[in-house]
């Protein structure tokens, strides 16, 4: 066979955009009880989302208030993992506290 015998040819890609959803974020819920002591929510908040002293008490004076705060955005799986332990946590103490994973509103 001669080189003649193969077409040849070239490809032309349209200049496609691609486009990729971003995954959703979650963020943990922290629920507000009546039994809880505030030093435990704010010792929390510290320990597994590792804020400063300010920022746990502001989002616990915020659960105390509203009935519940936002503790940050997460992927789905960080999120059920930081919840579960925090709820585990929460049962060794011997304290109520109980949280929740809700998914953020996309823009």
């Amino acid at each position: 066979m001669s080189q003649d015998d193969f077409s040849t040819g070239t490809v032309e890609l349209e200049d496609a955009e691609l486009k990729f959803d971003k995954p959703p974020l979650y963020t943990v819920v922290i629920l507000n009880d009546d039994f809880t002591p505030m030093e435990f929510v704010v010792y929390v908040l510290q320990k597994f989302f590792d804020y400063d002293h300010a920022k746990s008490t502001e989002i616990m004076l915020q659960i105390h208030n509203e009935g519940k705060g936002y503790c940050g955005a997460f992927s789905l799986e960080i999120a059920e993992t930081k919840s579960q332990q925090i709820n585990q946590f929460s049962k060794e103490n011997e304290h109520p506290l109980k949280t929740d994973i809700e998914e953020l509103a996309k823009d």
